[in-house]
């Protein structure tokens, strides 16, 4: 029966993977409509008429695009509970796990954003990247289920690792819009806005919430952190011992505090702040991808 849920587990995985596909095909559909620039017509009726065509084009497929990436999020959710029946704890004893809950964690964030934001211009740079990350997981880190090892079976793998998965889903969704940031910033510069960067908010409005989403989750990462020490005196009878992976979260830690207090004490803003938020997010990025497959030490969970 517990091999069935894994099944299943993979058949929800990969239909999401199909249906984030269908969302991306969509997103660049409708980016391909808002670069489209109208052709003029001499008639100026058939000038606005065409106009009209072209936005009704690009608000349909950006509907079915949210749509696409509704529905991928509900089956990849469906996914990581199947995996967790199939293992009989959380699904996150392994970089696989760990992979595509992260997925959904961005997922989520963009949707949550999106009811408060107009955000669908990064439909594109989402659904890219969840693809990314469930294809890495299902080709080079996948494993078999399996039950937790000593050290895991612990209250606080919920804790901690809920945690630390909703904070990093946030925080690349911050890095997104800073990154979109600089790239706009840099066209604005040359005076030189593209006609589907006018869907894009303007730079303050971009500044404002790649600040907001840091600061928002930042509390929940500090607390990922003291939940991780505790249960690593739970564990190993210490609560802090410069583990690499230990190591760099306090690096991603100390990176985004150095953020906030930037931007609230000196009065940074727009690509200082911009770029500083990137840096941040690397840290996140290496200890998840570098420091999980090729790091040593006690974390060393990858299941590879």
């Amino acid at each position: 029966m517990l091999t069935t849920w894994a099944y299943i587990s993979n058949y929800f995985v990969y239909s999401a993977m199909g249906i984030f596909a269908l969302s991306f095909l969509a997103h660049a559909f409708e980016t391909a409509w808002a670069v489209k620039a109208p052709q003029q017509d001499t008639n100026e009726t058939g000038s606005v008429l065409t106009k009209t065509l072209d936005y009704t084009r690009t608000e349909r497929a950006a509907r079915i695009a949210t749509a696409l990436m509704i529905l991928g999020f509900l089956l990849l959710l469906s996914g990581v509970i199947a995996r967790g029946i199939s293992n009989k704890h959380v699904p996150w004893g392994n970089m696989y796990e760990f992979s595509i809950t992260g997925a959904l964690a961005l997922t989520g964030a963009y949707l949550l954003a999106l009811r408060k934001h107009d955000l669908r211009w990064l439909g594109l740079f989402i659904s890219i990247s969840v693809l990314l990350t469930l294809g890495t997981a299902v080709t080079l880190l996948y494993r078999d289920s399996a039950p937790l090892v000593p050290a895991l079976n612990s209250p606080w793998l919920v804790i901690h690792v809920i945690a630390a998965i909703i904070s990093g889903g946030v925080f690349l969704l911050s890095n997104v819009i800073a990154g979109a940031y600089l790239y706009l910033h840099a066209m604005e510069s040359k005076g030189d806005r593209k006609p589907w960067a006018k869907r894009l908010p303007d730079l303050e409005t971009l500044d404002q919430l790649s600040y907001r989403l840091v600061a928002f989750v930042f509390p929940l990462w500090t607390f990922a952190v003291i939940a991780g020490a505790i249960w690593a005196e739970a564990a190993w009878g210490r609560y802090w011992g410069w583990d690499p992976k230990e190591t760099w979260a306090f690096i991603t830690w100390v990176a985004y505090a150095a953020y906030l207090h930037a931007r609230v004490t000196i009065g940074w803003r727009g690509k200082r702040a911009a770029w500083l938020c990137l840096f941040a997010g690397s840290t996140f990025l290496f200890n998840y991808v570098y420091v999980n497959v090729w790091g040593t030490g006690k974390h060393t969970y990858s299941g590879l």
